[in-house]
């Protein structure tokens, strides 16, 4: 799976769109120089590089309509980035072109406690709204396990979910209404503070997009009521199938937890070495699973949750009672799963994490089916990821140094996928399609899906100069690079 890239303009950046970016937006919000720009060449897909010709640091709305404006000037195309945690490539500047970076744009303009809802700025990090509503009774529900870097523009884009989505939903299921800055450069107003809206679901359109229909510069987004009291428990088993035969024994008896985390024993290791939570390293894989609500309920839940890990050979050796959310030793295991893909450095040089999705009940033929890809590509695969909804985050490590990993950690994300869609699941569940996952489309969706899909497109941004590139296949297929991008082995 690589890159695509589109007809753009000439490599050489243009000093006079340079000089148009400064006057509009201000100097020290323009970089230009090769040694500025090479930081901005991938996100978290590391496999794909490709440098923008210019990047910019809009403070506002307006800033964003002027570059927008300038860049349709000279024909140049543009895209959007936040922080770069993007795990598909989303951000990848394809034939370079101006990067649209909304960091800056981190204001959150508007928290109404009494309505439940909140107005925040594009480059608003996730985890800021989080602490400005503690204590308030409210929060943001979605929680990527990148927290404490992703932009709330950023799950957007992406219809980000993460541990606790099992219950509460993704990102689209908290959004009331957008602003957009379209790819021609004028402002609209998607939905609003309240949460039904007549007329057509443009926000859930807009939301998971990729910034492919236009640049959100602003968020309206639920607000939800904490709960009453939680448990968390940290569940041990001998085997990784256990653990996954437990997931669908927990939902099948009619339990939804808040969260439900699988571990396998290479992340188990790695995480206890990065932060020495007090997981069992010998363990095959743990479960982290966490049921809230009314506190006279959860005893009760948690009971019956024991009894089913008991009954598929696992053991609770932990668990916590909480009231908030902020106590010490909850936050200190949540810390541990959420910050698991930073622990990988301590085993692998480099790291490509996919994004598939299948029903519960496959979870045990997919880890091992996993494992002989593990075998087949002789590439080790570690895995931490949302079991409750059949969310499947594989870590397949390598080093980018050598031509040859690099091919067969990208089989076996391909191996992986194929198998995915097989057995009736996604290639993606929160990730996005970004450049990665391209090829995967025609597998998935038929010639017919991808044509209704293209129009949608097509008449929301006609000149594909808006995040070009990007989620959808041209004709079904990728297209052929015009300017080369740089892969990870060059």
């Amino acid at each position: 799976m690589t890159a695509t890239a589109v007809p753009t303009s000439a490599s050489s950046t243009s000093a006079r769109l340079v000089a148009e970016l400064k006057a509009a937006i201000g100097e020290e919000n323009v970089l230009f120089r090769h040694d500025e720009l090479v930081v901005y060449e991938c996100d978290g897909y590391l496999i794909e590089k490709a440098v923008p010709d210019v990047v910019v640091f809009p403070g506002c709305t307006e800033d964003v309509v002027a570059i927008v404006k300038i860049c349709n000037r000279h024909g140049v195309p543009f895209v959007p980035r936040g922080a770069g945690t993007s795990l598909a490539g989303g951000t990848l500047p394809i034939g370079g072109g101006v990067m649209i970076g909304l960091t800056k744009m981190k204001r959150i303009q508007e928290v109404n406690l009494r309505d439940r809802y909140a107005i925040v700025e594009a480059g608003v990090v996730n985890v800021w709204l989080t602490r400005a509503l503690v204590g308030s009774g409210l929060h943001f529900a979605p929680d990527p396990s990148s927290q404490t870097a992703c932009t709330i523009g950023g799950n957007v884009a992406t219809n980000a979910g993460g541990p606790h989505t099992l219950k509460y939903g993704v990102t689209v299921n908290h959004v009331r209404g957008l602003e957009l800055v379209t790819p021609e450069g004028e402002v609209v107003q998607i939905g609003g503070v309240v949460e039904d809206q007549p007329g057509y679901d443009l926000t859930g359109l807009i939301v998971g997009s990729e910034g492919t229909f236009g640049i959100v510069t602003k968020v309206i987004v639920n607000l939800t009521r904490d709960p009453e009291a939680g448990r968390t428990l940290l569940a041990v088993f001998d085997t990784v199938e256990d653990s996954v035969e437990a997931v669908s024994g927990i939902v099948a008896a009619g339990i939804v937890p808040a969260a439900l985390e699988m571990i396998d024993n290479l992340m188990i290791r790695a995480v206890e070495a990065a932060f020495k939570f007090g997981f069992p390293v010998d363990a095959g894989a743990v479960l982290i699973i966490e049921v809230d609500g009314l506190d006279a309920a959860l005893d009760h839940e948690a009971q019956a949750i024991s009894e089913i890990v008991q009954a598929h050979r696992g053991k609770v050796e932990k668990s916590i009672s909480w009231l908030t959310r902020e106590e010490p030793e909850y936050k200190a295991i949540w810390k541990s799963r959420k910050m698991a893909f930073g622990a990988i450095g301590r085993v692998s040089p480099t790291f490509c994490t996919q994004d598939g999705v299948v029903p519960r009940t496959a979870l045990p033929h997919i880890l091992r089916f996993m494992e002989g890809v593990s075998e087949r590509q002789q590439v080790r695969i570690a895995n931490v990821f949302h079991a409750g909804d059949g969310n499947l985050h594989p870590i397949i490590l390598f080093d980018e140094r050598d031509p040859d990993q690099v091919r067969r950690a990208l089989q076996a994300s391909v191996e992986i996928l194929d198998e995915c869609i097989r057995l009736g699941g996604s290639v993606t569940g929160e990730h996005g399609i970004g450049v990665e996952k391209l090829a995967m489309m025609p597998k998935l969706f038929s010639e017919d899906d991808l044509a209704a899909m293209t129009a949608v497109h097509d008449a929301l941004n006609p000149e594909d100069r808006c995040s070009p590139g990007k989620k959808l296949p041209i004709g079904g297929h990728c297209l052929e690079r015009t300017k080369p991008g740089r892969h990870a082995s060059a």
